[in-house]
């Protein structure tokens, strides 16, 4: 439980009041006064969640469809009782809010990216059966519309009209010259509501009509002629006509807000939520706000924290920036913290911006401080702060603080948060710090997570003594005697009340007489501090410089690391790119394959052959290029020395070359074997690897070696595959092959046997026996 006086010595109260400023309404300015710190972590989280789901939408450029709009819940109590008829100029201010809920209503509907404001507003409506009948039936002004219905609007044309023939009517009466000579002046007016005509009083017997009025002068009376007597009746007439389709269609509005009160009602209070929600959301906008942990833990992190109102004046340009606030406090951080220093260094401001923070951070407000910032789910915020002198209560400063300790004393349990300002002041010093010392033992015995201030010694003393406790100043520019307003944790600070008033002018004796008083046992602590200061400032100096180093160290690793990515990435697209010209080769000769292949069909000669050969050496040539390998020249090659066979896969020794042919004899092994210059390059280094003994093998392992499938290739892949198929074959002995082309359109058949028709390898050829699978068959018999 956090009492109201907490909040307002806080100064909780101005943010609130602040945050109100956003709002579209007094329902939701007077929700957002009425805003406490929240009991459970799960209330605060989805709090935290919906503020942070309208901050996405508005940066996504999808802000809440909010505007101004205004209380409508006693326009509801009005309309509940049965029969009851509004006025017209009190309905429509009904409107607004519908448009409202209608357009948040079309704006979630669609959304599955915010579920926790979905769950609060997912289920909206806006009631457009109500929202139509009151767009068509009132202006924003409250007036009935000739839209509202087919028969008000057909009886104010009627109206219209026969208005307009009355007025012309006595325009041309009192233009008559009879009528002319006896009238006051040339005008038409109404009095009571009928149309009259201003004649002198001395000649209103002249005029035959009705006296209506008379002017405060009394020379004038306003008479209604008697020839438009009934057309005035007939106005009166039409006028009560319409006032009965008026109420009786306002009578039927009422009635269906009547039916739907209580869901009006209820989509209203969301409303309001959402605008309580969506002001928050704006004020943490401003401040840069974000959302800190809730843990269960007894810790209090804070990192880059400042105070709101700090921030607030600072954005008026009021105020230099606030310096950024870093504490812990619980767990191995120590559970009290007593924080010392000069005055107005920002010892209050650091303990008050603790204490605000947490009660925003409790409100589910995002507060200034970077996300890392944890607070405990507070059991109660006990606060001592400012001068709580009182005449009429009898009680002088030091009385005031007492009586709050012995209330934070009496009130505090594990998980409370106690803030105290000014620790031991208002009397004797010793026997105050005395006091101090032990209301920060009997709280730390209770589990309580303590931040307070003070200028006493003692205390400084005793906190630096006692485990769990923990000394902490605001740190001071001794040379330029101004404060810098950084907490520093683990030492103790100094007042510096000689040092400030030297600077402000107390005269020199003054001076001395207080430094004589001070005594040397003071002087030399406050020596030892400011030598301690001087120790950590140096060494925080080549902390930051190793830290710098490091730093520099971490940026050329990820230098280098990015260079190293991209050359790997250069050399992955020069691959891809090397890929894609093969490729871009290998796809155009297949097509001029094709194309020589069509042309011998139809010539069925050699010449096309001649091509397609010239083509193949063409993009062998090319690729030889794209892999990298060195053309051999003809100087190069002579019997004996060792080439690389790609059809082979290793290197063969040159037996015999034939120029003429574009052919070499190789020894492999044993065995010799022709193959064309094209099917060589430099050596690789490839050996063939001596066979182990060989298995006996099965009969389909046998004929399997023996034979080459082609069924289903197109010509010129399956040629592809004839020039290893022939090599292996003449490598392992093989009298004779056999290539399975089938019969088809006969044109792989016919590929086939040109094919093998003159090469090295191959003594004769011939089709199938009925047997051997007949014209779908070349037994192949090898040299």
């Amino acid at each position: 439980m956090i009492k109201n006086d907490a909040r307002q010595l806080l100064e909780f109260d101005k943010i609130l009041a602040f945050i109100a400023g956003f709002a579209n309404s007094a329902p939701s300015r007077k929700a957002i006064g009425e805003i406490a710190p929240l009991d459970t972590r799960e209330a605060i989280e989805k709090r935290f969640g919906r503020i942070g789901g309208i901050r996405r939408l508005a940066q996504m450029g999808v802000p809440l469809r909010l505007s101004q709009f205004e209380d409508i819940a006693p326009l509801l109590e009005e309309v509940r009782p049965e029969g009851a008829v509004l006025d017209p100029h009190d309905l429509v201010v009904l409107t607004p809010v519908l448009q409202t809920l209608s357009a948040i209503a079309k704006q979630f509907g669609y959304r599955t990216d915010i579920p926790l404001l979905s769950e609060l507003a997912g289920n909206l409506t806006g009631f457009p059966h109500i929202l139509d009948r009151l767009e068509v039936t009132l202006d924003f002004e409250g007036n009935i519309l000739d839209t509202a219905s087919r028969l008000l609007q057909e009886l104010r044309a009627r109206k219209r009209g026969l208005t307009a023939r009355i007025r012309k009517r006595l325009e041309e009466i009192v233009r008559e010259p009879k009528v002319a000579i006896f009238l006051q002046d040339e005008f038409v007016t109404q009095r009571g509501g009928r149309w009259v005509i201003p004649v002198r009083m001395d000649s209103k017997g002249m005029v035959a009509g009705v006296v209506h009025d008379v002017s405060n002068t009394g020379e004038t009376a306003f008479m209604e002629p008697l020839e438009i007597i009934g057309l005035a009746n007939e106005l009166e007439n039409l006028a009560a006509e319409i006032k009965g389709e008026e109420i009786r269609i306002i009578r039927d509005i009422c009635r269906d807000i009547r039916v739907a009160a209580d869901d009006i009602g209820a989509e209203f209070a969301t409303l309001v939520q959402l605008d309580t929600l969506n002001s928050i959301a704006r004020f943490a906008e401003l401040i840069n706000g974000h959302t800190p942990g809730v843990s269960d833990a007894p810790l209090i992190k804070l990192t880059g924290a400042r105070h709101p109102l700090l921030m607030l004046l600072h954005l008026e340009g009021n105020t230099p920036e606030p310096v950024p606030l870093d504490l812990a406090l619980g767990e191995t951080h120590g559970s009290t913290m007593v924080i010392t220093g000069p005055n107005a260094g920002g010892k209050t401001i650091a303990i008050k911006t603790v204490g605000l923070l947490l009660l925003l951070a409790m409100s589910g407000i995002p507060i200034p401080a970077d996300p890392s910032s944890t607070f405990p789910l507070a059991g109660g915020l006990l606060v001592d702060m400012g001068d709580d002198q009182s005449i009429e209560s009898s009680l002088s400063t030091f009385s005031a603080h007492v009586a709050n300790m012995a209330e934070i004393l009496g009130r505090a349990d594990h998980g409370s948060i106690v803030l105290m300002d000014e620790l031991g002041t208002g009397t004797e010093p010793g026997q105050g710090a005395a006091i101090a010392c032990g209301v920060l033992n009997a709280l730390k015995e209770k589990g309580a997570l303590v931040l307070a201030t003070t200028h006493l010694t003692d205390i400084v003393a005793f906190v630096h003594r006692t485990e769990g406790m923990v000394n902490a100043s605001m740190e001071f520019d001794q040379k330029a005697l101004t404060p810098l307003y950084r907490l520093q944790t683990g030492e103790p600070g100094q007042s510096h009340a000689i040092e400030i008033a030297r600077r402000y002018g107390m005269p020199a004796g003054v001076i001395r007489f207080a430094q004589e008083m001070v005594g040397t046992r003071e002087a030399e602590f406050h020596s030892l501090l400011a030598e301690l200061k001087e120790k950590r400032l140096r060494y925080g100096e080549l902390l930051a410089d190793a830290e710098s180093r490091e730093r520099r160290v971490e940026e050329r690793e990820r230098l280098l690391a990015v260079r190293l990515a991209q050359a790997e990435q250069a050399k992955q697209e020069a691959l891809e790119k090397a890929f894609r010209e093969a490729r871009d080769i290998v796809a155009t000769a297949k097509r001029e394959t094709r194309a020589i292949l069509d042309e011998a069909k139809r010539e069925k000669g050699r010449e096309s052959l001649k091509k397609l050969e010239a083509i193949e050496k063409s993009v062998e040539e090319q690729l030889r290029q794209h892999e990298g390998e060195r053309p051999l020249s003809p100087d190069e090659l002579h019997p004996g020395v060792q080439v690389f066979v790609r059809s082979l896969g290793f290197d063969a020794a040159i037996v015999k070359i034939d120029a003429k042919q574009q052919r070499l004899r190789v020894r492999v092994g044993q065995r010799e074997v022709e193959v064309p210059l094209s099917d060589i390059a430099a050596k690789k280094g490839k050996k063939l690897k001596e066979m182990e003994r060989p298995r006996r093998r099965t009969t389909e392992e046998a004929e399997a070696s023996h034979e080459l499938k082609l069924l289903g290739l197109r010509v010129d892949a399956a040629l592809s595959l004839i020039e290893p198929f022939l090599n292996h074959a003449s490598l392992a002995g093989y009298g004779e092959v056999r290539i399975i082309h089938g019969t088809g359109t006969g044109a792989l058949m016919r590929g086939v046997r040109e094919y093998l028709d003159g090469h090295p390898l191959v003594r004769e050829f011939r089709s199938g026996e009925q047997f051997e699978g007949g014209n779908g068959v070349t037994i192949v018999t090898m040299r």
